[in-house]
């Protein structure tokens, strides 16, 4: 968290970028600036402020007989923002206290955000963590074939539903990130009728519910196929339906916000525009564009219903994701919540921790992908182009 102090200092000089009044027409001496870390006067304001107010709120709860820890909460941390503020407009004055201000309560915001997350992620992890590791790692290799009403936990494992998922995420991300980056690109770099209607179909994808796409690949492709239709590539093409608004308005504004400098010198320097696009514009927003994919990813890993449909589930292995009826791990937790028997929902809280654990290797193996710099180079074209003149000469 930052804090600001004042540089009020007995002759001291003023900030370089103020000129002799400071940008407000102040003293310069007066103009606040933002420091990096929280000092022990800043922790100590906020420390006490947060008591006060716990104090305030503690009394007029008890005196008035009034209960709710959600209320109680809500009413705290107004009462600390209040003290807070007037403590550091008397003491810093206004500009600090709205800087001040503005660092909480995005702080605040943030932590608001996190808690409700950490707490679903923690209490899958309780529930499922004893299932999935228990006669470890057998619950990451077996299948459901051998379960019955009365078999015990460790007959079953997530091994056939762990395959499925990676194979119809992985065949889903393949379809969608090329035509989404394409799509992306066209819509930053044209202003036209076309480009308005393609933007429109977008925005109306993207607040599509996803059982309308697994209805529309079950229509489209599992009907005319009968039988035969449903498979792991139904269920990834229903899932690419859902995938692909998401990672082209996000790869849109990634996009956008690249400086148009690099792509005039680019071209400027002979560069077909193919060619400026693929080696200029799409390396410097690659970690935006990695953003983008795991954003796509995270919005169709824990999809049910669209596989309901199209990928039907299957207790046995099934490599290939062509042919035949398919597991899926949020499919194979839909199953087994509503078999009878404490066991089955033991077994669906150690699928869903395996849900979690594939979705977060999915999402370290995106960031460790995006992680190098623009500078650097995942394609050696340098390389690439000397065994090309080695070949023609």
């Amino acid at each position: 968290m930052s804090t600001v102090t004042d540089l009020a200092r007995p002759g001291g000089p003023p900030p370089p970028d103020s000129g002799p009044g400071g940008r407000d027409g102040s003293a310069g001496d007066d103009r606040p600036v933002r420091q990096r870390r929280i000092g022990p006067t800043a922790a100590a304001e906020m420390g006490g402020s947060a008591l006060a107010g716990l104090a305030v709120v503690w009394v007029a709860f008890s005196v008035s007989g009034v209960v709710g820890p959600f209320g109680f909460v809500v009413c705290w941390l107004m009462a600390f923002f209040s003290i807070y503020a007037i403590l550091c407009w008397q003491r810093h004055g206004v500009l600090a206290m709205k800087d001040r201000l503005a660092t909480l309560g995005v702080w605040v915001g943030a932590l608001c955000a996190l808690i409700p997350l950490v707490g679903v992620i923690g209490y899958v992890i309780i529930h499922g963590a004893s299932v999935a590791l228990d006669h470890f790692p057998h619950f990451f290799i077996a299948d459901f074939s051998q379960y019955t009403a009365t078999a015990p936990v460790t007959s079953v494992g997530a091994g056939a539903a762990i395959v499925g998922t990676i194979e119809q995420v992985g065949i889903a991300t393949i379809i969608t990130v090329p035509l989404g980056m394409l799509t992306a690109t066209y819509l930053v770099d044209h202003r036209n009728t076309f480009s308005r209607v393609v933007s429109n179909v977008v925005d109306a994808m993207t607040g599509a519910p996803a059982i309308i796409a697994g209805l529309f690949v079950y229509l489209l492709w599992v009907v005319p196929n009968k039988l035969n239709g449903k498979s792991g590539f139904a269920a990834a093409l229903a899932l690419a339906v859902m995938m692909l608004p998401i990672v082209t308005r996000a790869a849109q504004e990634v996009i956008a916000i690249v400086p148009g400098s690099l792509r005039e010198a680019a071209l400027a320097l002979g560069s077909p525009q193919w060619r400026s696009v693929l080696r200029v514009t799409l390396p410097t927003a690659r970690v935006g564009l990695v953003t983008a994919v795991i954003l796509g990813v995270a919005r169709i890993a824990g999809e049910t219903a669209p596989v309901l449909f199209v990928a039907g589930g299957n207790a046995h292995y099934n490599w290939n994701p062509f042919k035949g009826q398919q597991d899926d791990l949020p499919l194979r937790i839909y199953q087994m919540i509503f078999q009878a028997g404490g066991n089955a929902v033991r077994d669906a809280w150690g699928v869903s921790f395996v849900l979690v654990l594939v979705v977060l290797t999915l999402f370290l193996l995106a960031r460790l992908i995006g992680a190098s710099g623009p500078g650097r180079r995942l394609i050696p074209w340098h390389m690439l182009r000397r065994t090309s003149q080695g070949i023609d000469g």
